[in-house]
């Protein structure tokens, strides 16, 4: 009665693209010269060129703002988070105590 049903897919569906044929090539020999050695440590290569980011001051108040913004409400969310635990764990404690109080009653009238 509760077993899964799995279904069936017999054919895919879909286009279906034929496999692509690879033709060999001819593979021409070379004549191999080694690589040569260095005499000396070559001098460092300048860095190219990037354009450098320069902060003006209302960027850079736009970026703290930014960032005291988003951490202002990651921490409102976890704290109604950590609200919403503590008000749901005192709740399931006081039902816990009304049965509990209602069972150790039930058993006394007995």
């Amino acid at each position: 009665m509760l077993r899964p049903k799995i279904p069936t897919n017999p054919t895919p569906a879909g286009h279906l693209t034929p496999p692509a044929v690879v033709e060999p090539t001819a593979v021409v020999p070379s004549v191999q010269v080694p690589p040569p050695a260095p005499a000396a440590p070559a001098p460092a290569a300048p860095a190219p060129s990037r354009p450098t980011v320069q902060l003006t001051p209302g960027t850079a108040l736009a970026l703290v703002g930014g960032g005291t913004a988003v951490v202002l409400i990651v921490g409102a969310v976890l704290v109604s988070m950590l609200l919403a635990v503590a008000i749901t764990g005192a709740s399931v404690a006081a039902c816990a105590l009304v049965i509990r109080s209602l069972v150790h009653a039930d058993a006394k009238r007995r």
